[in-house]
């Protein structure tokens, strides 16, 4: 769900410091990157060495510590970050963020970070409730910073009242809303295609098609932050599988890749066929490395894996692709009557900045009435987000 998304994690000196670890386990297991920032004090609630497990990254203390190149973190860590979390916020780092100061590496990264923030205070009863509080968090409120409201209950000093620490989940949960505000796949399953199947012609060749398969990881991965349930059925790829998917299931040749989606599309909600299933096999081929000086294939047409599920799709959504070097849109509506297919992804894979194995893409997004919409040049990311926006399920 934030699978991509980074978050910085300020850490103060409050005894809601061992809260903040299950807010990094949280975002971890939702596909965020995570860097935590501590102050002195939080390091006297919870030692530096469980975060940096947590987070799987080098926990930042020190403003002025050596570094092995040169970066000057609390500049890198500010510039990182897709929302800046402060949980436990202390009265007292809370005053220094609404008044500008910067004396150590959080309240510097602070004020040199222009992505979205969140408070989440921590305190004694009396400390939230005293002017000087009240006012310093209107004011970071004003500047655009968002401020959990803290929830009344028994505090570890004993009082009763307001000043808790938000729960993690709460807190995680209005990351989730701050970064990604679009949840409209919610509750939904979608199966996606990606990369290149490929057809033996004897135990050391094969012939495929050229797929880098990043369109379709680009999709699942914006499927994902959307709050949809991702599996992915794919090829050859030359980028990692994200850490989004419900589910990832491998499949080497076109008939494989066709058993796992058809298997897959009962429970699914839209199909999407990103990817690039060789359309022939070799019928002729060997069993043995083939040497002689010449060689003669004979192919026969491999299962139009998107025409199945057309057959059956029934109130389920279909979107397809159609990479194409001439008679883009002609070929690509002739795919989508055939396929019985919602969406058709058309790109003419000869122009400049689209294509395989490129990070972006030029494509004309058509549905079933003829509407057609023009992407330009976006990335592949930028490209599945305007593909998503018009899937309706």
């Amino acid at each position: 769900m934030l699978y991509g998304k980074n978050v910085v994690l300020g850490v103060s000196g409050g005894i809601a410091c061992y809260k903040a670890c299950e807010i990094v386990s949280r975002l971890k297991k939702m596909g965020a990157g995570v860097d935590v920032v501590m102050t002195d004090n939080a390091c006297k609630f919870v030692a530096p060495l469980t975060f940096q497990t947590l987070a799987g990254s080098k926990v930042v203390l020190d403003a002025f510590a050596p570094v092995k190149e040169y970066d000057i973190n609390h500049i890198s860590l500010a510039k990182k970050a897709d929302i800046l979390v402060v949980a436990p916020a202390t009265a007292n780092v809370i005053a220094k963020f609404a008044n500008g100061i910067a004396d150590d590496m959080l309240s510097t990264t602070f004020l040199a970070c222009n992505a979205k923030k969140l408070i989440c205070p921590a305190m004694n009863t009396a400390m939230y409730e005293d002017a000087a509080t009240k006012e310093n968090l209107l004011k970071l409120e004003q500047r655009g910073a968002t401020v959990m409201q803290s929830p009344s209950g028994r505090l570890a000093c004993g009082d009763v009242g307001k000043g808790r620490m938000a729960e993690p989940e709460d807190i995680v949960n209005k990351i989730i809303e701050e970064l990604t505000p679009n949840q409209s796949l919610h509750g939904k399953n979608i199966l996606i295609t990606a990369g290149g199947t490929e057809e033996d012609i004897d135990p050391v060749r094969t012939i495929c098609n050229r797929s880098s398969g990043k369109m379709g990881v680009a999709i699942a991965e914006e499927a994902a932050s959307r709050g949809g349930s991702v599996t992915l059925v794919y090829g050859n790829i030359s980028v990692p599988l994200p850490n989004c998917l419900k589910d990832a299931i491998y499949a080497r040749t076109t008939q494989e890749m066709y058993e796992a989606c058809m298997r897959q599309f009962e429970t699914a909600d839209v199909a999407i066929m990103a990817a690039a299933p060789a359309d022939y096999r070799v019928k002729n081929a060997q069993t043995a490395k083939i040497k002689d000086d010449k060689v003669v294939l004979q192919l026969e047409k491999n299962v139009d894996i998107a025409c199945a599920l057309g057959k059956v799709k029934g109130d389920k959504k279909l979107v397809i692709f159609a990479a194409e070097t001439e008679n883009l849109i002609e070929n690509a509506k002739e795919k989508l009557a055939k396929k019985h297919a919602d969406l058709v992804v058309a790109n003419d894979v000869t122009k400049s900045g689209a294509g395989f194995s490129q990070d972006t893409n030029i494509a004309t997004i058509i549905d079933a009435d003829g509407n057609a919409f023009e992407s330009g040049k976006v990335t592949k990311r930028r490209l599945a987000a305007l593909l998503l926006d018009r899937v309706r399920l």
